[in-house]
């Protein structure tokens, strides 16, 4: 017979050193997985981990790849810190992304050097507003957010895809479903020359650190804190749960669309029919790997980055699948989950025998 029993005191150092077991885990595993794949395992770690950061434009393409993944991973990690579940970062993404480039397009001749900064509003913005149709459900109706958050996701993608084949479809891109490209004053400027690095990394940095000292050094961290680890506490102490859903909801909403901002404004220049890889998903991944701290979401945001970057490169060296960037980022999430199972509980197996029984446990 097995059984779960709770630990009475969670180690705290293996809490931080569960993510570094978890990448190890992963690695040994997609080693075994390249090999019945029939790839040699060093030569494909080699291009999926080392390769795409060997230069300098390698080590540029990841902090890009990094910069959306992180500022949708701290929105959500302080919504999971307060048991609000969103799981619809990728539609908020894409609202930000329309939002803000909507008005780019709208003054696709504007030279003002107002415009830009009025599309990470408008982006902030859209993000937010798609997130407040939970929020509002889960306060007024208690509908579960995560399933409206994530349904919501799939609507933004088809209204995406509705206005690049239909009213905003460039007239002059031979009939190919994508806007017009942004103006200059709407495209993000570059921080390092010869490379893709934009001022959306720049915007990265500066979120990890406010949302740093929100979650330590401010009353509303603590009570993000406290109503997500004792909600009968939060009530007590006079902390309004609806409120906090609202707070978490619109903050993260606002970063996921400022994030789909920095790609369309970004990389990609305009919209077209999809601007993510699916970011707003593995930020969820991001999160957690980075024990939804900030900073360790800093990092781990260039972790999963380098994922999707060495996906793409061993794709072209070793002939990987392309699905083996998805199977790389199942893998850590499991063996992320599976600490955090760890730490919490151990295993208890217990034999019975005609005489009596038998108890032994692993810790």
């Amino acid at each position: 017979m097995i059984r779960l029993i709770p630990r009475e005191e969670p180690s705290a150092m293996w809490r931080y050193l569960a993510p570094v077991a978890a990448v190890a885990l992963t690695v040994m595993a997609g080693a075994i997985l390249f090999a019945l794949m029939g790839k040699d395992p060093l030569e494909t770690l080699y291009h999926f981990f080392i390769s795409p950061v060997s230069s300098r434009y390698g080590v540029a393409e990841l902090v890009v790849k990094a910069t959306p993944l992180v500022l949708i991973a701290l929105g959500l990690s302080i919504g999971f810190r307060a048991g609000v579940w969103n799981i619809g970062a990728e539609g908020q993404l894409t609202l930000g992304a329309i939002f803000g480039g909507g008005l780019a397009i709208t003054f696709f001749e504007s030279e003002s050097p107002l415009l830009l900064p009025s599309m990470m509003v408008f982006g902030a913005l859209g993000g937010a507003c798609w997130a407040a149709i939970p929020a509002l459900l889960r306060t007024r109706f208690n509908v579960n957010e995560i399933l409206t958050s994530l349904m919501l996701t799939y609507v933004a993608t088809l209204l995406l895809s509705a206005l690049v084949h239909g009213p905003w479809r460039d007239p002059d891109g031979y009939n190919f479903p994508e806007s017009r490209l942004f103006p200059d004053a709407g495209t993000m400027p570059i921080l390092l020359e010869g490379t893709r690095l934009h001022l959306g990394a720049l915007l990265a940095v500066v979120a990890t650190a406010a949302a740093w000292f929100m979650m330590s050094r401010t009353l509303l961290g603590f009570q993000v804190k406290v109503v997500g680890a004792a909600p009968r506490a939060a009530r007590f102490a006079g902390f309004s749960e609806s409120r906090m859903v609202w707070f978490c909801l619109l903050l993260a909403g606002g970063l996921a669309g400022l994030a789909g901002l920095g790609e369309v404004a970004g990389p990609v220049g305009q919209l077209v029919p999809e601007i993510s890889p699916g970011y707003g998903f593995t930020a969820i991944i991001v999160a957690f790997l980075g024990r939804l701290h900030p900073v360790g979401v800093l990092f781990a945001g260039l972790l999963m980055a380098l994922s999707y970057l060495g996906g793409e490169n061993a794709q072209i060296a070793v002939g990987l699948p392309t699905a083996a960037t998805g199977v790389f980022q199942g893998l850590l999430l499991f063996f992320v989950l599976a600490a955090d199972f760890l730490i919490r509980y151990r295993i208890s197996w217990a034999r019975r025998g005609a005489t009596g029984s038998m108890g032994m446990g692993v810790r």
